[in-house]
């Protein structure tokens, strides 16, 4: 099995600085190995069971850019 793509070097900060605070880096870390399993978990189940594969990354992108954002107002 091909190995889940690691997590970025540098996560960008709001601000455009790159976030800098060891504990920070370490849960980004952490929800990013945890996000790469569902996420190949569920690709893999719906391709397993028949969905377009092309399709289902649409799906799953789609997914993700229509996350709301949890600021305020946004």
């Amino acid at each position: 099995m091909k190995p889940l793509p690691k997590p970025p070097s540098i996560w960008p900060g709001a601000d455009g600085k790159p976030v800098s605070c060891s504990e920070k880096l370490k849960m980004l870390a952490e929800n990013h190995a945890e996000a790469a399993t569902v996420l190949r978990d569920v690709f893999e189940d719906a391709v397993l069971m028949g969905v377009d594969e092309a399709e289902m990354r649409q799906i799953l992108n789609n997914l993700i850019t229509g996350l709301p954002s949890p600021k305020r107002g946004a």
